[in-house]
């Protein structure tokens, strides 16, 4: 990609997040209220104390898993619409594991985690073993799992593992649940979380299979022809994909909810598929769009509660940003656009030429 792609690249999210703002305080002036007033708020109510900035934290740490999730499906070309089941079937992995095994302590922590990871990773496998060998469309078979993986932990939390009268598993052990990093109120599978978005980063473009997974996504005719093995290396990305979302999941349970009920992980699914597109499929920026959402979903209530604007209003900001970025990408690919880009590239380099 040359200097301007990458420049352009760079400037569709952020010219997306500032129109999304834009249009979001003309909606707001329309409710006669003040659009500073309004964003003042819902930044204090984000940022405004220390653990309004940890709940932040919190909301936007499950969305950069399942954003992650999906960049790096997507890097290898393949779409995995799955992150939400595969999140889903972590948690539900760890809580059984936690409950039935009788698991404590730190040693238990980590053998919770590790088991819903292999499990996202397994459920993530699925749909990539149905398109390599039978060719199926990745996107119907892996919306299909959610409702599968939505259904089996409704059946976990209703009757297996059902605590009393109530249609909810009971809360996992105190030992069990994610310490706090220190000197914070959030849970350090943030800090995981962060951490796994700059390992992605460095494994994507600075390592052979990173380059392998790119050439697949770019070209697959074109890599098969050079000897890598697509077939593999789809099923790879699945795999991995799958095992990124579960281990989500797997942190959410286990650090700030501690139990499955009605409503565990609804969304977060789709949510990670458009931080990926807005973050164009780089895994540090997609931590940063999901830390943005976090932003505008803890934020939202505090500019209810006191100026009295509909939290709906946020939801509108984020879906304008996602539209906006989805277009803005879609256009740089348009050929009138590439010829733009062309055209501006070649008289940057005659004009170098002629300094010279």
């Amino acid at each position: 990609m040359r200097k301007t792609e990458k420049i352009v690249a760079l400037l569709i999210p952020v010219l997306s997040i500032l129109i999304a703002f834009i249009i979001g305080g003309i909606i707001i002036a329309c409710l006669g209220k003040s659009p500073i007033a309004a964003y003042q708020k819902l930044f204090d109510g984000a940022f405004g104390t220390s653990t309004k900035f940890a709940q932040t934290l919190e909301i936007a740490c499950p969305l950069i898993f399942t954003g992650l999730c999906a960049a790096f499906a997507y890097k290898c070309g393949v779409f995995n619409l799955g992150g939400e089941g595969q999140f889903i079937i972590g948690a539900v992995t760890s809580i059984a594991a936690c409950l039935l095994l009788g698991l404590k302590g730190p040693g238990g922590v980590f053998v919770s985690l590790v088991l819903g990871m292999l499990a996202g990773a397994v459920w993530g496998a699925i749909p990539g073993i149905m398109k390599v060998t039978r060719g199926l469309n990745e996107m119907i078979t892996s919306i299909m799992l959610n409702y599968v993986a939505t259904l089996f932990m409704g059946y976990v939390y209703t009757n297996l593992l059902r605590e009393g009268s109530t249609p909810q598993t009971p809360a996992i052990d105190e030992s069990l649940k994610l310490a706090d990093l220190p000197g914070t109120k959030t849970h350090w599978g943030f800090l995981l979380a962060v951490l796994l978005a700059v390992f992605l980063t460095y494994v994507i473009y600075r390592t052979s299979f990173g380059f392998q997974i790119r050439a697949v996504g770019m070209n697959p005719t074109a890599a098969r022809f050079n000897g890598f093995r697509v077939k593999k290396l789809i099923l790879l990305s699945f795999i991995i994909s799958g095992a990124i979302a579960g281990l989500g999941g797997s942190i959410e349970l286990q650090g700030k909810q501690f139990r499955l009920m009605n409503g565990f992980g609804q969304g977060f699914g789709f949510d990670g598929v458009a931080i990926a597109l807005i973050a164009q499929l780089n895994p540090i920026g997609a931590a940063l769009v999901a830390f943005l959402f976090g932003v505008l979903r803890k934020g939202s209530s505090s500019m209810q509660t006191s100026m009295k604007i509909p939290s709906s209003v946020a939801s509108i900001i984020q879906a304008l940003i996602i539209i906006f970025a989805v277009g803005g990408s879609a256009l740089i690919r348009q050929p009138g656009f590439q010829k733009m880009l062309n055209r501006h590239h070649d008289r940057s380099t005659e004009g170098k030429g002629a300094q010279a």
